[in-house]
């Protein structure tokens, strides 16, 4: 099969612009089509994510003299909305359009890997390709501890479709992924034992944010921090860990959250002369291309941002580069948000404080409790903080770190203020700040870090 074009990936490679309608394309993809996002990622976790949001606001409303009786979690129910009646209608529709109303494009539903640096086998295909576009993303680490034993166990990819709710749900990883689902099983009525080898949770946070967070969910969860994992064996339905120090954790369920690897090593890109990092991500400059002329790659198979965000404007980026050779244009890798969806909710953007004493930055730095404003008064909020850093002499915004209700949402205005270059006094004072809303948290923020300027 000769194309123009063969796109490794249906995630951000599915999002083919009207431009190629001209071009004869190769769509490539073993998994479920729509890519990690659509279908174990972003959107199912969220869909979960809310629910638990709902349990744990009520469970929490004591403090302001209102009492929930304890709700009644129907879990059949809440997967079957987001699973039958959304995500897998979906995730359909998508592959039946593909290739019942593309006639340019050739859906292959096997898995591709190089055979030369513009040759693919995908199952009986052999695919040339004038340009390739990896975009095959990434899929759970799973530690050698747990490959090299015999036992049962959940990934990411797998949890949220498990029948029942387990009893207790044990996790072992700290990072966002855990923490979410950490979150989800907790206000679901899982008991949940989180397990890390750092000394907090979320250890890639500012420090302020990570200590804060571990100590609100240490009250939630039960949390092991500190302890590698040694050795792993199930029986009777039961899994056990084991500690360093001999120390033991069993429970029903167990779900690996350690982390995600690049599929680079199963599409076999040494074979086609493809440079890869030492952690498997193909080697890509600003515009997307890889060492190889012609073969391109974004998101989570090369980009160090596992966002889904971040691989869509790579996504489009490449697009645009790959039928512009004179007119290329590069990756915008400033001021990239994230958001951690576990209870209380995280949200980031540039530095956070170690990073810039690691860079030796000249910074000064503000943390503003949301308890401190009229809507945090209203929230009985004990928790939520937000915290700045910024040049002291441009007064541009070095990084913002938010814990709290709805801590994307009010980080968003600072990530445009870092990415258009507005100084924090101009996004202080230059605009009303809705009285009592929520957002005055990031106002005070900004008002106490401008005092502290040259």
């Amino acid at each position: 099969m000769n194309v123009d074009l063969a796109i490794v990936g249906s995630g951000s490679g599915n999002a083919i612009p009207p431009s190629l309608r001209d071009h004869k394309i190769a769509l490539i993809d073993d998994g479920i089509f729509g890519g990690t996002c659509l279908n174990v990622g972003c959107i199912p976790t969220k869909m979960h994510v809310y629910p638990a949001d709902v349990i744990a606001s009520a469970r929490t409303a004591g403090r302001l003299g209102v009492d929930f009786t304890s709700p009644k979690v129907n879990y059949g129910d809440i997967q079957r909305r987001i699973f039958a009646n959304r995500i897998d209608q979906i995730s359909a529709a998508g592959l039946r359009y593909r290739r019942e109303e593309c006639d340019n494009i050739e859906v292959l539903t096997d898995r591709a890997f190089f055979t030369g640096p513009h040759t693919l086998t995908v199952g009986e295909h052999q695919v040339h390709a004038k340009q390739i576009m990896l975009v095959a993303g990434a899929r759970p680490a799973i530690p050698e501890v747990i490959a090299q034993s015999e036992i049962a166990y959940q990934t990411s990819d797998t949890i949220m479709r498990l029948a029942q709710l387990p009893e207790h749900l044990i996790i072992l990883g700290s990072g966002y992924i855990a923490c979410e689902f950490a979150h989800i099983f907790s206000a679901f009525g899982s008991k949940v034992t989180v397990i890390g080898r750092s000394q907090v949770l979320l250890k890639h946070q500012d420090h302020t944010i990570a200590t804060r967070f571990t100590d609100v969910a240490s009250q939630q969860w039960d949390v092991r921090l500190g302890q590698p994992v040694v050795a792993a064996r199930q029986a009777k339905g039961e899994i056990t860990l084991t500690f360093a120090d001999g120390s033991r954790v069993s429970g029903d369920e167990l779900l690996v959250a350690t982390g995600r690897i690049p599929n680079s090593d199963r599409l076999e890109v040494s074979r086609a002369g493809i440079a890869t990092h030492p952690d498997g991500r193909v080697q890509v400059d600003c515009h997307g291309r890889t060492n190889v002329p012609g073969v391109w790659a974004c998101g989570d198979i090369s980009s160090p941002y596992q966002l889904k965000h971040v691989a869509n404007h790579e996504a489009d980026v490449v697009f645009h580069n790959l039928t512009n050779p004179t007119q290329l244009r590069s990756f915008r890798h400033q001021a990239i948000p994230a958001a951690v969806f576990t209870w209380p909710q995280i949200a980031s953007v540039g530095l956070t404080e170690e990073q810039a004493k690691d860079a030796q930055r000249d910074y000064v730095t503000v943390s503003f409790d949301f308890g401190a404003v009229a809507y945090g008064w209203a929230m009985e909020d004990e928790i939520g903080i937000c915290k700045l850093l910024a040049d002291p002499n441009t007064g541009q915004l070095l990084g913002a770190h938010i814990l709290g209700e709805q801590a994307a949402l009010l980080l968003q205005g600072l990530t445009q203020a870092m990415a258009l270059g507005t100084d924090i006094r101009t996004m202080a004072r230059e605009q009303y700040w809705i009285h009592p809303a929520l957002s005055e948290v990031v106002e005070n923020a900004l008002l106490a870090l401008e005092a502290k300027l040259h």
